[in-house]
């Protein structure tokens, strides 16, 4: 019999997988971080430094609201269809085809409603489309 105690080898543990464990963890927590940096990204638009408006005779002035109602140079429009948008666009541009559209769109319009006024004037003819937008002076005072 042999009672001599024998020598055991101590348990290991090895660290390398866990190192590449974690790596991999961190480096999709700093992917994912940058990516919900994005999301969270707040606009508040329009604001641009422009001249002062004018009237001019070739500029057709499209106002929309926030509710999505229009209105042609300065006058309402009774439908929200293109159709009927179109039909006021054409009775509002006074140089004919070479008129501009202006878009006045309220910064909480539906982008829907803007998009419906470029249909309206693409359909009545209207080739040349602008934005009109507040200074950034008065975007401040308000």
């Amino acid at each position: 019999m042999n009672f001599r105690p024998r020598t055991k080898d101590e348990p290991e543990i090895n660290l390398i997988p866990f190192i590449d464990v974690l790596l991999v963890v961190l480096i999709f927590l700093m992917l994912s971080t940058t990516y919900s940096k994005f999301t969270e990204m707040q606009l508040k638009l329009p604001v641009a430094d422009t001249d002062a408006q004018r009237d001019y005779p070739r500029e057709v002035l499209v106002s929309v609201t926030s509710d999505g109602n229009y209105s042609v140079n300065r006058s309402a429009v009774a439908g929200r269809n293109v159709d009927t948008l179109a039909a006021a666009l054409r009775d509002g541009a006074k140089a004919g085809k070479e008129s501009v559209v202006i878009i006045s769109a309220d910064a909480s319009a539906k982008h829907q409603a803007v998009v419906t006024v470029m249909e309206a004037a693409r359909r009545a003819g209207l080739n040349q489309i602008t934005f009109a937008a507040q200074t950034s002076a008065q975007a401040g005072g308000k």
